[in-house]
């Protein structure tokens, strides 16, 4: 398990999956990230492309435990759902949970979850399947979900997969009353709060952690992977726009670029944490 320390705050990865991605002309994750493209980035081997010149990605959890506060960030694809655009026709089984316990972090222990998006990788373990229903994973949790961020989704009725993530993860919560729907800005604690990065959502947002004069950010999926750090402009297909995406991305890369921000990726392989430095008209990152 990776963790670190800001201030008062502890951060704790973990993994639901790991996978390593190859270039696909006819499905490309990031369009322009051919191998040519990824060997010029020469610091992203071999912790975010492997040898076969595949990008690694993750999907994961992060725990956040901070004065008065133990929360989720992002709640992955959950067991025993059917996401054929993401896993085919096997819905995952994974140990998720039994991880999480052997930190100490029983579900009922959890008080907040907050989803930066409510995109499929993000929201699957906001439910899990007891009885043949959908029910709250952490059923003493207030789980915060952006209101602009949910209306949009809502109003995506002809795209059937939107509405079963929305059927099976969502409404379950609204049902038991444990969602809290919040503004893109709110704050949760002294030490954490939410932040507008919209692009590849309309109500995306990133989680900043202030305590004792150190400072990280949770990035959600305003960035997917390093190599956008040098190349801020790649956007993924599943950007909702695109251009404001890749404009968001230069300016928080911008902003947190050579200062003593630990930057947590959302979708980073380990190491995941690192900093943002100046290269040239782009940004590395020193993981």
């Amino acid at each position: 398990m990776l963790s670190w320390t800001v201030g008062a705050v502890k951060i704790t990865r973990v993994v639901e999956l790991e996978m390593p991605v190859a270039y696909s002309e006819e499905r490309p994750f990031l369009a322009q990230a051919t191998p040519q493209a990824l060997r010029k980035i020469t610091w992203l081997y071999p912790d975010f492309v492997d040898e076969e010149d595949r990008m690694r990605l993750s999907i994961h959890a992060l725990l956040v435990e901070a004065p008065g506060l133990r929360l989720v960030v992002d709640t992955c694809v959950g067991n025993d759902k059917v996401r054929p655009g993401l896993l085919g026709k096997k819905p995952l089984s994974t140990n998720f949970l039994a991880q999480m316990e052997g930190l100490g972090w029983t579900r009922e222990s959890v008080d907040t979850v907050v989803c930066t998006h409510l995109h499929v990788d993000h929201v699957g373990w906001n439910t899990m399947l007891e009885g043949g229903k959908w029910v709250p994973t952490f059923p003493k949790a207030r789980y915060l979900m952006g209101r602009t961020e949910l209306a949009h989704w809502r109003g995506e009725t002809d795209n059937r997969e939107t509405q079963e993530i929305l059927a099976d993860s969502v409404q379950p919560i609204l049902d038991a009353g444990l969602a809290e729907l919040v503004d893109m800005d709110h704050r949760l604690s002294p030490e954490i709060r939410l932040t507008p990065t919209p692009g590849h959502t309309p109500g995306h947002v990133s989680v900043m952690i202030e305590s004792e004069g150190e400072t990280a950010v949770i990035t959600g999926d305003m960035t997917h992977h390093p190599c956008q750090m040098a190349h801020p402009d790649w956007s993924p297909p599943f950007d909702s726009d695109p251009n404001a995406a890749a404009t968001m991305r230069r300016r928080m890369f911008a902003e947190w670029a050579d200062r003593p921000i630990l930057v947590i990726g959302t979708h980073y392989a380990g190491p995941t944490a690192g900093h943002v430095k100046t290269d040239g008209d782009a940004f590395r990152f020193d993981a």
